[in-house]
C-alpha cells in the first residue's frame, strides 16, 4: 500500500544589521531587530497560522488517518518565542493530536556538519533539548539544514542514535534509482534514508500558481492519481517543504490550502495512507544503500553546496567562523554561545553567492554578494576577538584538546551515571508493588496518619526521620 510522507521545515532569516568596521569593539549587538519582528510576524499571519489551522482541521476531519511532520530550527523557536508565541501555541496543540512528529536538526540551521563533527553534534543535541522542552518528543529522525548529506554526515547521524534521516532525491546520486524506497546510509546500514520526491514536492512549493507552467492548475484528484499511477512496488512517496510555500512563496490566494485541505481526501479514494518518517523507518525495510562520497542538499539546479560555499568569499567566511569552534565547545557564556548559534545560519553565506538561480534571493539590506560578505566580516571580526578575550589564543591547541578531553570524559560519565539511576529507578519499581501488598494490613489496621511511621523502628530509617522532626 503506497503511503505520503508529508513534511514541513519551519525556519526563520536571523537578521543582521547594519555594522561598520568602525564598530568593531564598540558594538557587540549584531542584529536588526525591527526587521526580525517584521518579518517573522508577517510569515506568521500570511503562512504559519493559516497553514497550521489548515492542518488541524485535515486532521479533526480525518482522524488518526492524516499525519504530518515538522521541523523546527532552535534559532526558528527563538524568534517564534519572541514575536510570534502563537505559531508555538499552535503546534503544541496539533502535537496532542498524536498525529504530529517533530524532527531533529541543527540548533543554528548551520553548516556544522561540514566543518566540525563536535560542533554539529552538540548543534542536534541542543535542539533535540528544545524539541522536547515543547512538544515532550524526542526526535528519533534527524534532517540537516537543507536535507544536505554525505556518506560521512550519515555516519555522524547514526552515532547519534538516530534511525532515520530526511534528504534530497538527487538523479545524480540516485541514478536509474526511484526515491520511493526506503535506503540506507552505506557508512552505517542500521540509519534509515528517505529521499524526497523534487518533482512532486516543488509542483506544490515552486510551480502551484505558475499560470505557464504546463501543469497548472494543479488539483488535488490529479496529484493524488500521479502517485496512485506509480509502480506497484514503489510504496513510499516523501513530499518535503518548507512551510512558508503554504502563503508565501504560494500566495493564499491562489487557493493552495484548500488544494492541501483535499490531499488526504483523494488520498482514501485511492487507498493512499499518510505516515509519519519514524513509522516508515521502522516499518519499512531499506531495499539498499545509497552512496554519495559528495555533499548534496534540496537547493539549486546542483543539488549541492556550491549555493553557500561555491565562491571564495563564502568559504574565507566559513573557515574563519568555524576556527574558533573548537574553543566555543568549553564556552560557557551565554552571549557569546547565542551569537555563535545565530552567526552560524546559512543564510549568511547563502546571501553571498555569486550564482544565477532560478528561485529568487532577497539579499535585504545587502546590494549584491561583495557587500553582505563585508558586513558579515566585520560582525565575525568583532565576534572573535570577544572569543579570543574569554579563551585567549596563548591556550595552546594540546591544552585546550585536553580541557575538551575532560570536558568529553565528564559527559561520558554523566551518561554512564544517568543509565544507572534509570536502571537502579526500574529496580525499585518492580520491588515496590509486593513491598505495596506487605504493607497493605498494616494501613488497614491503622486509624491515625502517625501510625504510618511504623516502619521507622528500623534503625537506618530513624536516623532519616530525625532531621524531619526537627
Amino acid at each position: 500500500m503506497k503511503t505520503i510522507c508529508l513534511y514541513f521545515e519551519i525556519h526563520q532569516i536571523i537578521h543582521l544589521k547594519r555594522y561598520r568596521f568602525f564598530d568593531i569593539g564598540t558594538d557587540h549587538y549584531y542584529y536588526d531587530d525591527y526587521e526580525n519582528e517584521r518579518s517573522i510576524s508577517d510569515i506568521a499571519e500570511r503562512s504559519y497560522m493559516p497553514a497550521l489551522c489548515t492542518l488541524e482541521q485535515m486532521i479533526k476531519d480525518n482522524g488518526k488517518f492524516f499525519k504530518v511532520a515538522f521541523s523546527l530550527s532552535g534559532t526558528g523557536i527563538e524568534q517564534l518565542e519572541m514575536h510570534a508565541p502563537q505559531v508555538l501555541e499552535k503546534l503544541q496543540q496539533l502535537n496532542e493530536t498524536g498525529c504530529v512528529e517533530f524532527l531533529a536538526e541543527p540548533y543554528s540551521h548551520g553548516l556544522s556538519s561540514l566543518a566540525n563533527p563536535d560542533s554539529f553534534a552538540r548543534d542536534m543535541k541542543k535542539q533535540v533539548e528544545k524539541i522536547k522542552e515543547y512538544f515532550g518528543q524526542t526526535p528519533k529522525v534527524a534532517r540537516n539544514s537543507s536535507l544536505i548529506y554525505s556518506d560521512d554526515i550519515g555516519a555522524q547521524i547514526a552515532a547519534l542514535g538516530f534511525k532515520g534521516m530526511l534528504t534530497e532525491g538527487a538523479k545524480h546520486v540516485l541514478g536509474w534509482k526511484s526515491p520511493h524506497y526506503v535506503y540506507n546510509c552505506n557508512m552505517a546500514p542500521n540509519l534509515k534514508l528517505l529521499l524526497r520526491d523534487v518533482e512532486l514536492s516543488d509542483d506544490i512549493s515552486l510551480r502551484f500558481n505558475n499560470a505557464e507552467w504546463e501543469g497548472y492548475p494543479l488539483f488535488a484528484d490529479a496529484y493524488i492519481d500521479r502517485i496512485a499511477r506509480l509502480p506497484e512496488e514503489e510504496q513510499i512517496i516523501n513530499i518535503f517543504m518548507e512551510l512558508s510555500a503554504l502563503g508565501i512563496a504560494q500566495p493564499l490566494s491562489s487557493n493552495i490550502l484548500d488544494f492541501i485541505k483535499a490531499l488526504p481526501v483523494c488520498a482514501k479514494e485511492k487507498g493512499i495512507t499518510f505516515s509519519t518518517p519514524t513509522e516508515i523507518c521502522m516499518k519499512v525495510k531499506s531495499v539498499g544503500q545509497i552512496d554519495c562520497p559528495d555533499t548534496l542538499s534540496w537547493v539549486d539546479e546542483e543539488r549541492d553546496c556550491s549555493c553557500w560555499l561555491g565562491n571564495a568569499m563564502q568559504r574565507e567566511a566559513f573557515q574563519k567562523l568555524y576556527s574558533v569552534a573548537d574553543r566555543l565547545l568549553i564556552a560557557d557564556d551565554p552571549r557569546i554561545m547565542q551569537d555563535w548559534d545565530y552567526l552560524q545560519a546559512s543564510n549568511n553565506f547563502r546571501f553571498m553567492t555569486t550564482k544565477p538561480s532560478n528561485v529568487g534571493l532577497d539579499r535585504g539590506i545587502y546590494s549584491g554578494p561583495f557587500d553582505a560578505f563585508t558586513n558579515y566580516m566585520n560582525i565575525l571580526g568583532d565576534f572573535i576577538n570577544r572569543v579570543n578575550a574569554l579563551y585567549p589564543l596563548e591556550i595552546e591547541n594540546e591544552e585546550l584538546n585536553s580541557l575538551l578531553t575532560t570536558i568529553r570524559n565528564q559527559g561520558d560519565e554523566i551518561e554512564m551515571k544517568d543509565k544507572e539511576i534509570t536502571r537502579l529507578k526500574a529496580k525499585l519499581e518492580k520491588l515496590d508493588p509486593s513491598e505495596a501488598k506487605a504493607a497493605e494490613p498494616k494501613k488497614a489496621a491503622a486509624k491515625k496518619p502517625v501510625a504510618k511511621k511504623a516502619p521507622a523502628k528500623k534503625a537506618p530509617a530513624k536516623k532519616a526521620a530525625e532531621p524531619a522532626k526537627e
